[in-house]
């Protein structure tokens, strides 16, 4: 696991704007990372596009609810988007986590640790197919070619989840999240909310194109593997 020894903690007040040192992705870096973001998301759009109608075909066939699911996500500087997954969940899944949770004080304590559930009741048997697998990713490669995402960053974190951040917050926002990053090939849904702020904190720190692409080599195997999916 990528280790950094920085502890988490949350002040008073998060600075608005990230010391020069700590962020290595300067001008240049950005516009290379750019380009090779929206030539990656063009030529995955391409090759993966059979398998994006079969996932379509499958979702439409065990269940009812709209093929792709939308969520508001914080992007590079603090701005909202719209964060596209294909649906692995019921259609009324915010009241099923919320009565779930209600009821079940183990799997609170699990969701306050980790905004994961183990056994989440809100998936449905294609969803978890499509989880384990990574496929219900791939409409982020839209987020990606419109400039919302990055192919590698921070992983896009929920409006209500930003007070999880404490002083990291503003390295966060720092740079577009990515479709994959340290978090996913560092042990992904193993790790605890606050070892994944650090892991997208020392990602913004150290960025480097070599390391843009141990990342991406690293995901290929988890991808196929399903290490740390839920």
């Amino acid at each position: 696991m990528y280790r950094i020894n920085e502890e988490l903690t949350t002040p008073a007040t998060v600075p608005d704007r990230l010391r020069e040192e700590q962020v290595a992705l300067g001008a240049l870096g950005r516009c290379v990372k750019r380009g090779c973001d929206v030539a990656g998301a063009v030529f995955f759009l391409v090759l993966f596009s059979p398998l994006l109608l079969a996932v379509i075909v499958g979702i439409k066939l065990t269940s009812r609810g709209p093929v792709i699911y939308s969520q508001p996500r914080i992007g590079r500087g603090g701005r909202s988007f719209h964060f596209y997954k294909f649906r692995s969940m019921v259609s009324d899944a915010d009241q099923v986590l919320t009565s779930f949770l209600d009821t079940d004080s183990e799997a609170r304590q699990q969701w306050d640790q980790y905004q994961k559930l183990e056994n989440d009741p809100r998936i449905t048997p294609f969803g978890r197919f499509i989880r384990r697998t990574s496929l219900d990713e791939l409409p982020q490669l839209w987020n990606v070619l419109v400039g919302d995402m990055s192919v590698v960053g921070p992983r896009p974190c929920m409006p209500n989840q930003k007070r999880l951040y404490g002083v990291y917050w503003p390295s966060y926002c720092a740079v577009r999240p990515g479709l994959t990053g340290l978090w996913q090939v560092s042990g992904r849904n193993r790790l605890t909310y606050a070892e994944r702020v650090r892991l997208d904190a020392s990602y913004v720190k150290n960025w480097s194109l070599w390391l843009d692409f141990k990342i991406l080599v690293k995901t290929i195997r988890v991808v196929l593997t399903g290490d740390g999916s839920r």
